[in-house]
């Protein structure tokens, strides 16, 4: 089958397109001739090698497994014997091992049965993303409805989603985000948008009942500056720090300081499983969720979109087709 490959960390010219074998499913796996793929962060990171600290379950000097891309949307092909929820033919969408690429395993349990309403392409793109906006919104920041909520970095992939779903909530929702892509959070629901360019979300005229940090990597004091008293700040993500661990540094200070202080500082790793993908295709389904395709490339072109990601120019996501033709 053909298959984007990389034999070390690096940029974009790393990745690279050849034929390798399809890979063989275990008993709680599935087969899926994917369709398309969607380029998230974490991918980024695993190109890249970056924070260094990664490497030590990813594989030292090269990935452990060469194929990048964990989200998919495709077709069964084949199934394992302890398999219960998918058959052959069966239309799906989620995460597995080696998204880029014409077929990926994955277990059972990180798949849904993709929305009718809308294409592969688009299924594609939402279950690493929308699964982090979710847990960051539901489980992380206890979010209610009536609360003020403020998303940095709300034009990307996770916070794209997330601005659907506060809203979604009854959340009045504030997008931090640049001039360019005003109008995109805008499209999505958001009540109000801020240029971070040339407005500070923190100078003390607006507080938030809760805060998601996606991107811009603001002091712990900034944050807790714009929260109410006993608001709520939740970091995932943020590309800045030092080599060896990233932000996750901050993100763990935040956990540190956080029994001390009236507000609550937490953070989160976006995790997929069944419950919350079928709940995501459930607001798909009804039209409240809708997924944000920026741009899509040709298997080959991977190294194009990932330096198109690289570039911090995406507004939403960026899927990679492997089959136009069928549905996408």
């Amino acid at each position: 089958m053909r298959a984007i490959v990389q034999e070390a960390y690096g940029s974009a010219d790393v990745l690279h397109l050849t034929q390798i074998p399809t890979p063989k499913i275990a008993e709680n796996e599935v087969l899926v001739r994917v369709h398309a793929a969607g380029l998230d962060r974490g991918t980024w990171h695993v190109t890249r090698g970056l924070p260094y600290a990664l490497r030590l379950a990813f594989g030292v000097r090269a990935p452990k497994n060469p194929v990048p891309g964990m989200d998919l949307a495709g077709t069964v092909t084949a199934v394992g014997a302890a398999v219960t929820r998918f058959a052959v033919g069966d239309e799906v969408f989620g995460v597995g091992k080696g998204s880029f690429a014409e077929y990926a395993t994955a277990r059972e349990s990180q798949l849904a049965l993709k929305p009718a309403n809308i294409s592969f392409k688009q299924a594609s793109v939402v279950p690493v993303s929308a699964c982090t906006a979710l847990q960051a919104l539901r489980a992380a920041g206890r979010i209610a409805p009536g609360q003020k909520v403020l998303i940095l970095g709300a034009s990307g992939g996770v916070g794209s989603y997330a601005v659907q779903l506060a809203k979604a909530a009854g959340a009045e929702v504030t997008g931090v985000c640049s001039a360019a892509k005003m109008d995109l959070v805008r499209s999505l629901g958001a009540d109000h948008v801020l240029d971070y360019t040339t407005q500070d979300f923190a100078d003390g005229t607006k507080h938030y009942d809760l805060i998601l940090d996606i991107a811009g990597n603001p002091t712990l004091a900034r944050l807790r500056k714009a929260l109410t008293p006993t608001g709520t700040a939740v970091i995932t993500g943020g590309e800045e720090g030092g080599s060896w661990t990233g932000s996750i540094d901050r993100q763990f200070r935040a956990l540190a300081l956080s029994p001390f202080i009236g507000q609550r500082l937490t953070m989160v790793m976006g995790t997929q499983d069944v419950a919350d993908l079928e709940y995501l295709a459930g607001l798909i389904d009804a039209g409240t969720l809708t997924p944000t395709v920026d741009r899509s490339y040709p298997l080959e072109q991977v190294p194009d979109a990932m330096r198109y990601f690289d570039a911090g120019k995406v507004r939403g996501k960026i899927a990679i087709t492997i089959r136009e033709a069928q549905g996408n």
